[in-house]
């Protein structure tokens, strides 16, 4: 079960502005990887369903943040059925990020008032996915698209909250860019939580990459 709520969950994506995200399928890299991104400010984390056995260290995962990383939130990314999305609320997920907008996924989340995120690619999407009760939308492949699609988006839907993924590095022109265009929060991925950093086990550049994230976001946002 969530240990908070969908708006507890929003309202921190809207004070930080910035989710990081990945995959590993050691226990203790993640682990690592978690407790720096807590010592660098960050209170939101997405821990991505892509290995054999991820929902494993997904569990681990949650009940070691919620033992020893007060106010950290964790959530599940790149969940493609309701089926999953079920599996890892149970583990107690707070949020269910998607790299696509599905109705089954919708249904599951708001029954149990889970916040989920849609992956969407175009303005019927977004439409569709707040008729079915969402609160943030995440635009992927973020690359893709650009901040002028945002730009676009808020000019006839301000009310819209856009989360892009993908493309959103930590450089500082990028992250502007981005917020500029009206960016609502940024998924960081791999440009945050880098091969190198994971080869080198440098999780002391990671937390000192959050940390500066975090607070460049601040000033501009």
């Amino acid at each position: 079960m969530a240990q908070y709520s969908r708006i507890q969950v929003i309202n921190e994506m809207m004070e930080t502005r910035m989710v990081p995200l990945f995959y590993h399928s050691d226990f203790q890299v993640a682990k690592n990887i978690l407790q720096a991104c807590y010592n660098g400010g960050a209170r939101l984390i997405e821990f991505t369903n892509r290995g054999d056995f991820a929902i494993d260290v997904f569990s681990k995962l949650i009940k070691y943040a919620y033992k020893e990383l007060p106010g950290m939130i964790v959530g599940i990314g790149s969940v493609t059925d309701s089926s999953a999305a079920s599996q890892y609320m149970l583990q107690g997920a707070n949020f269910v990020v998607t790299p696509v907008l599905r109705e089954d996924i919708a249904i599951v989340c708001n029954r149990r008032k889970v916040l989920w995120i849609p992956g969407c690619g175009s303005l019927s999407e977004i439409v569709k996915a707040e008729e079915m009760g969402c609160e943030f939308v995440k635009l992927f492949p973020g690359n893709i698209y650009g901040p002028d699609f945002i730009k676009s988006i808020k000019a006839p839907q301000p009310w819209s909250s856009i989360m892009p993924t993908g493309g959103v590095s930590i450089e500082q022109s990028n992250l502007l860019g981005w917020f500029k265009a009206g960016a609502d929060c940024v998924g960081l991925g791999s440009k945050l939580i880098s091969k190198e950093i994971l080869m080198n086990e440098d999780f002391k550049k990671l937390e000192k990459n959050v940390l500066d994230t975090l607070e460049f976001i601040q000033k501009i946002k």
